[in-house]
């Protein structure tokens, strides 16, 4: 299955099409997505300058660039031609996670800018968005933390998840902020960017253990 966003480019009446077709727009951190960039020539025949793909974030109040590669460079598309070019592109481990327990964060959107720029004009381009799900680590201790009874409220492009804390932590606090840092061989959870813990990514960790233990510490900081 293939998933396209199908677009007439703004590049005025007559103008070619392009046509983004994502092997698969579900994703994960540090990993690539493939598929194709079709353009179609409209009535006439124009000079493709070049064809830019970029990675993109934004939530409701910011917006920002993982990576951008330029997948061709100068040709001419003639009038009703077709051309088919093969993408790849990487998707950053800093790349924040979209879906949480198999549902899209509220507000917060990754997906792939196509930029057509042609002699004289320029197609801004359209996002198609990925799915980008979190790594095992990660899941393993959002998993934990809905376990506990914590409740997901909304998160950021800075990838700092916003909860409702569980019923035995509400004379600690009444939310909390959990941020991950994940490099190539670990993963780092803090709370409130106050307590925190670290381990290896392909290590087996009590997260519902390490939770706890990090809202107890954060309590007794506060007493």
């Amino acid at each position: 299955m293939v998933f396209r966003s199908l677009r007439r480019a703004a590049l005025g009446v007559g103008g070619p099409a392009v046509d983004t077709v994502l092997a698969n727009p579900e994703s994960f951190p540090n990993a690539s997505i493939s598929g194709v960039v079709r353009l179609t020539g409209g009535e006439r025949g124009v000079e493709i300058e070049r064809i830019v793909l970029t990675l993109v974030t934004r939530d409701g109040v910011a917006a920002r660039e993982l990576g951008r590669r330029e997948l061709a460079g100068e040709f001419r598309l003639e009038a009703g031609a077709t051309r088919e070019i093969p993408l790849v592109l990487h998707v950053p481990l800093e790349t924040p996670i979209t879906h949480v327990y198999g549902e899209r964060v509220p507000g917060l959107a990754v997906g792939v800018r196509t930029d057509l720029q042609v002699a004289f004009a320029h197609d801004p381009g359209d996002m198609d968005f990925l799915a980008v799900h979190p790594l095992p680590a990660e899941a393993a201790a959002l998993d934990a933390l809905k376990t506990l009874g914590f409740r997901l409220n909304s998160a950021d492009v800075s990838q700092v998840f916003e909860f409702w804390v569980a019923p035995q932590y509400q004379d600690i606090a009444t939310e909390v902020a959990v941020s991950f840092t994940t490099g190539a061989d670990f993963v780092a959870l803090h709370v409130n960017q106050t307590v925190g813990t670290r381990y290896n990514r392909d290590e087996t960790v009590d997260w519902a253990a390490e939770v706890d233990a990090l809202m107890r510490h954060i309590g007794q900081i506060r007493r």
